[in-house]
């Protein structure tokens, strides 16, 4: 397993609720644990996000939300857009 960490991209409502854009996380973890992880940092209003967001890995939409994310990925996290 690559134990390079993760970036976590922000946008919309998301960044809004996390107060950043971007962040990097360890890596080695499914993006369900990620998801956990980030809206006990962050709180109530980024949890509220995540669990209607969409999620790119490396640009292409997760599917397997248990699956372990690869080292040094890039997560994308999208909430819904107003009229999309």
């Amino acid at each position: 397993m690559d134990p390079t960490p993760l970036t976590v991209r922000y946008f919309a409502g998301a960044r809004a609720a996390a107060g950043r854009a971007e962040e990097r996380t360890p890596a080695g973890r499914s993006l369900n644990d990620l998801t956990a992880d980030l809206a006990r940092r962050h709180g109530d209003r980024l949890a509220a996000v995540l669990r209607v967001a969409s999620f790119l890995v490396n640009g292409v939409t997760c599917h397997d939300r248990e699956a372990p994310l690869p080292g040094g990925a890039t997560i994308d996290v999208l909430p819904p857009f107003a009229g999309g």
